[in-house]
């Protein structure tokens, strides 16, 4: 099998090829095709950020005794006509028994390549199609969620640094996301983002406090410097946007 494109793709044997709008999903369209063990991401989100392609692993039975060509589960909303662009590489029949096929599907999303708009971030349903042999073929709603969310990202600065010992400290970072329609990474304010120490010596974070970032996404705040360690910040996402976590800021003190 072969990676097809589409703003709808389907994926099919040799080379890529741009496909027809296919009905809605509703249930079997012309029937004859059950899908089942459907998985898509191993239902995490997907978060794709604004140059590097991100492949999202899938897979799904099906079983049919018809002729069939180009299976695949994809992404949509409402009708089966609003699709995320991207492309589709799915396996050869990985038999089970005779007519029922296992399937490895790889999603290929690049927002470097296709046009991505940012009203796309948030909640999309999965369907399952194929085409037959001859024409006609079969489109299911498999009754799945699946986030798609633009990536974040924070940075941090504890100062000063080398400090004396319970003197306060000044923790400084900035959330920004990807915006898939300029390809860039702008701010994102008003997040509530949350504050971590590791002491020197140790593992493992603790969230110290939480701090809303301002409109232009900058924060800011003050902390007591009682042991030497490292600051960061951490965003957990939403609906529209996957997490963050800031690199630490190793601060020494005296």
């Amino acid at each position: 099998m072969g990676k097809q494109v589409w703003r709808v793709v389907v994926a099919g044997c040799a080379a890529a090829v741009f496909t027809a709008v296919a009905a809605a999903p509703a249930g079997a369209a012309e029937g004859g095709v059950s899908f089942s063990r459907v998985q898509v991401n191993g239902g995490k989100s997907i978060v794709i950020g604004v140059s590097k392609e991100v492949a999202v692993p899938a897979s799904f039975r099906m079983a049919t005794t018809h002729k069939w060509k180009w299976p695949a589960v994809f992404l949509y909303r409402g009708g089966a006509g609003d699709r995320l662009w991207h492309a589709i590489e799915t396996s050869d029949c990985i038999k089970v028994s005779s007519g029922v096929c296992d399937f490895n599907e790889t999603m290929y999303f690049d927002p470097s390549v296709w046009d991505m708009h940012n009203s796309e971030a948030g909640a999309w349903k999965v369907g399952a199609e194929v085409y037959f042999e001859g024409g006609g073929g079969d489109t299911d709603d498999k009754g799945l969620t699946v986030y798609v969310k633009r990536s974040s990202r924070l940075t941090a600065n504890a100062s000063p640094e080398p400090v004396s010992k319970d003197r306060t400290i000044t923790v400084t970072g900035k959330v920004t996301r990807a915006n898939w329609e300029t390809r860039k990474y702008a701010s994102y304010g008003d997040r509530l983002v949350s504050l971590q120490f590791k002491p020197a010596g140790t593992a493992s974070y603790t969230t110290v406090k939480k701090v809303y970032a301002n409109g232009s996404g900058d924060l800011k705040t003050t902390v007591k410097a009682s042991k030497t360690g490292t600051w960061r910040w951490v965003y957990y996402g939403n609906t529209t946007t996957g997490p963050s976590t800031s690199s630490g800021d190793n601060v020494v003190v005296k």
